[in-house]
This record gives C-alpha cells, structure tokens and sequence, in this order.
C-alpha cells in the first residue's frame, strides 16, 4: 500500500513547518493546540493530543482507575486494547463479537460481565460504529462501568449524527500509518467530559502541573505521551484531506455494493469511514487482508483457552477488498471491478 501525499499538502505541510520551526516550539506548541481544536470540530467533541492511539487508550483507562479490576474487551481487535489495560492494571476479560458487525454486541457483553468489571472497551472495527453503542452505553450507565470506545479504525464513522468516541467516558483514535488518517504515528484523546480532557493533558506530560513556578506531579503513573509540533501539523493537513478520502471510499464502497451480496450491512442512520470493507465467503483474487485473522485473537495470542464462536467464525469467513486510498483500479466500473476481484 502506496500512501498518496500529493504535492499541493506537501506544500502546506511545509509552510506549517515553517512555523513550527519560527516558533523554538517543537513540542507542546500552538500547533498541537490548532490540531486538537480542529480534530474537536471535526469529531464534535472535545480532543487532546497524544503520541499514539495506544497512549489513548492507557490515559482512558488510567482515568476510569481499573487497577485490580476487570475491563471487558473483544477478542477480535488489535492486541494494543489488551495492552493498555493490563499496563493500566486491569485483568483482561475476553468477550466475542456479534456476525452482524464484527464488534461487541450487548449479548455478548453480558455474557463476559464479573461481579469485578469496571470498564468495557468497545472497538469500532472496520470503519463503522459497533451497531450495539446505544444499549451497550445504556447498559453501562446504569451500573457505573466506565465505557470506553476504540476509535482507531472509526475516522469518519457516525451514527445517527454521533461521532465515534461521544457515548462513553470517551474514546481513543490513531494515526498510525495504516489508518484512513495516517501520520505516521499519533493519537487523539476525545471526550464529553471536560474534566477527562484537562487530566489528559496532564497524563501525557509525567502528569506535571506548573502552579505559581511551582512544579507539581500530579498523577503518579503519567509519561512522556506528548505529541510533537510536526506530527501536529502533518495532522492539521491530512485532516482537512480526510472528507476527499472518505467521500473516495465511500464512492468504490457504493460499487462494491452492487458486486457482493455477503457483507456487513449497516442500519439506518449509519455511516462508516470504511477502514474496510468486509465481505463474507469469498474468495478474492486481490485484498487488503483481514481485520483480524484466528492468530490475533487475544486468548490466541495468550494460548489460553477460549470459546468464542462468532470471532473464530468471522476470522475463517471474512476479506476484505481494496478499499485504501489510492487504489489504482478504483475508477474502474463495477463490471470491470467484480472481474478483477472475483474473476
């Protein structure tokens, strides 16, 4: 995969470069706060800063306080979400997933749930909100468990008008360089609760305040989770080429519906950021690869024992045709399409 960086955002990117560079600020500067309150209008909700999705989602789940307890979280998603909440001190509880979107349904939530679970991680997987993020959130409102949403796929994603990242305590997106926003590397913290935001910017900063000259510690397991000033500004151009990259593969996603009949097929009000698109038994003569194969299930990873059938299911049953930004035969028309994918 070719990401395309054409020359006019190079352009930008380098007259932003140049601020960076006039201002002696290479990190914790006006550009990662221009980045933030963009990235907030764009997700319509309040956004900090991070040096990656995984230090997201730790600063999540570090504020949730989930120490000695259980945190919820699908088997089928990359294994940085089980990370985080075992460096955030939490016992990990693998839950599986629905057939209908590949992502944590009520159902299954319940069936994981301990007299010990403190937080649930749902993981927007392939681009889409999970279809269950109404009950789910209502679910845990109700008994006091934090709810914290995966964002790393979901740029673009809404339903019912929300933005991945609005139901819960929050959520946690990346930028890593095979995201449908890449930077390489990086990541956004968004929240409703202001109070979350004002203890991130903290958190990723060794948890330091400065009051009076006076420097504070705050928060005892804070590190070095800053963003740089030139991440900032790769950030502040790829976002505004976002919606002519979600209006592209929302384009080939409009063909590939007339070619397969097996795929995941969203409800009223949804709309994905189609960080993929998933169909079922088919075989591919050219794909992007899976979501998740059987091999990064976490108790697969772990080699403990399991019995999560959906997951194992939807690992030996589903692909994923190209849907990454600039894939060469994407203007083609949809006869030409299904030839050179199913022949």
């Amino acid at each position: 995969m070719k990401i395309p960086f054409p020359e006019k955002q190079r352009r930008e990117y380098y007259r932003l470069l140049d601020q960076v560079f006039d201002s002696n600020f290479w990190s914790e500067g006006a550009m990662s706060r221009r980045f933030e309150e963009d990235f907030a209008d764009f997700a319509g909700i309040p956004a900090v800063a991070v040096s990656s999705g995984g230090g997201a989602l730790l600063a999540l789940l570090e504020y949730a306080n989930v120490r000695g307890r259980d945190v919820i979280i699908p088997a089928n998603t990359f294994h940085a979400t089980a990370v985080a909440a075992r460096m955030a001190g939490a016992n990990v509880v693998y839950a599986d997933c629905s057939r209908d979107d590949l992502c944590l349904s009520l159902e299954t939530l319940k069936a994981a749930m301990t007299d010990n679970t403190a937080a649930v991680c749902v993981v927007h997987i392939g681009g889409h909100i999970a279809f269950d993020i109404e009950r789910i959130a209502t679910f845990c409102e109700k008994r006091g468990i934090a709810l914290i949403e995966d964002c790393a796929h979901a740029h673009g994603a809404s339903f019912k008008g929300r933005t991945a990242g609005s139901w819960g305590l929050g959520g946690a997106y990346s930028f890593y360089a095979t995201k449908t926003m890449p930077l390489g590397d990086g990541g956004m913290v968004v929240s409703r609760d202001s109070n979350l935001a004002k203890w991130a910017k903290l958190f990723r900063n060794y948890g330091k305040r400065v009051d009076n000259g006076k420097v504070h510690y705050d928060i005892p397991n804070g590190f070095n989770f800053r963003m740089n000033e030139v991440t900032a500004a790769l950030g502040i151009v790829q976002l505004r080429r976002l919606p002519e990259i979600l209006d592209w593969k929302r384009m080939l996603a409009e063909k590939y519906d007339t070619i397969f009949e097996r795929r995941v097929e969203f409800p009223d009000g949804m709309v994905s950021g189609y960080y993929k698109y998933i169909v079922f038994d088919y075989e591919l003569r050219e794909g992007t690869g899976k979501v998740f194969a059987q091999s990064d299930l976490g108790p697969e990873i772990e080699d403990v024992p399991y019995d999560l059938p959906n997951s194992r299911w939807i690992s030996q049953h589903h692909a994923c045709p190209p849907i990454w930004f600039g894939w060469e035969h994407a203007d083609e028309p949809f006869e030409r399409l299904r030839e050179i994918l199913l022949g």
